[in-house]
């Protein structure tokens, strides 16, 4: 019993310092998968419970920008909104017939891919702003396999998304918050909602993580207003190296 209380209350810290991490930086889900693997749920099920473990942190962003999103890259909200529903509903489904092992094998890679998307997406989007003119086929695609990505894993979706909106041809970044908050929140509801049907997430420890998670991210939100930005994106990237170097160790060595 006092075993239990405490795998909790370190499920709890780890879902704190995720919701802080998402609501300074962005990389939560690098703190909370390998809290809830570690506490030895297959690598399948520690990732769908850490995407439900951290929904209504992210849920509660897009509040804050609840005005109606204007079009993006020429395509209203709403074909946006639908081609990132069906892209999640079709990564989620995807995770769960990922069986645990292959997945263990994947997922440094998609840790990899999604420090690279937290390091440098912003910067590579800005360099080739405007240098591809999408039409609305283009972004539509685009943003399905973004859909995908997000329903499978979703390290840092939001992130690419910006960038990938700045690459076809988007000047105006602030802009962008109220679409990215949206599609985020879209994809990551598709997910939770499968996830949940399906019955693959772990409830005691999940619980647990959401109540830390939700802590950590009011307290993220006030320290970041004092912290200047590059400290705590310094911060966040030291943790999600850390942890990918780490899990390429627990594949391959």
């Amino acid at each position: 019993m006092l075993a239990r209380m405490r795998e909790l209350l370190l499920l709890a810290a780890a879902g704190l310092l995720g919701g802080a991490m998402n609501a300074l930086a962005g990389g939560g889900s690098f703190v909370t998968l390998p809290a809830l693997i570690a506490a030895g749920l297959p690598s399948v099920a520690a990732n769908a419970s850490s995407t439900v473990a951290l929904y209504p942190g992210g849920a509660a962003s897009a509040f804050i920008y609840r005005e109606t999103p204007g079009p993006v890259c020429g395509v209203g909200v709403v074909p946006l909104f639908l081609v990132t529903v069906a892209g999640s509903l079709a990564g989620s489904l995807l995770l769960l017939w990922t069986p645990s092992s292959a997945f263990d094998l994947a997922l440094p890679w998609l840790l990899l891919f999604a420090t690279l998307a937290l390091a440098f997406s912003r910067r590579v989007g800005m360099a080739l702003r405007g240098r591809i003119r999408g039409s609305a086929a283009p972004v539509l695609l685009l943003q399905a396999l973004l859909g995908v990505y997000g329903g499978y894993f979703g390290g840092a979706v939001g992130l690419m998304m910006v960038a990938t909106w700045s690459l076809l041809g988007e000047t105006d970044i602030k802009a962008l918050n109220a679409p990215r908050t949206l599609m985020v929140t879209a994809a990551n509801s598709v997910a939770v909602v499968t996830f949940i049907i399906a019955g693959v997430i772990v409830w005691p420890q999940t619980l647990a993580m959401l109540l830390g998670g939700l802590v950590g991210g009011t307290v993220g939100s006030r320290i970041g207003r004092r912290l200047p930005a590059p400290v705590t994106r310094v911060m966040t990237l030291c943790v999600t190296i850390a942890i990918t170097a780490a899990f390429f160790v627990r594949a391959y060595l």
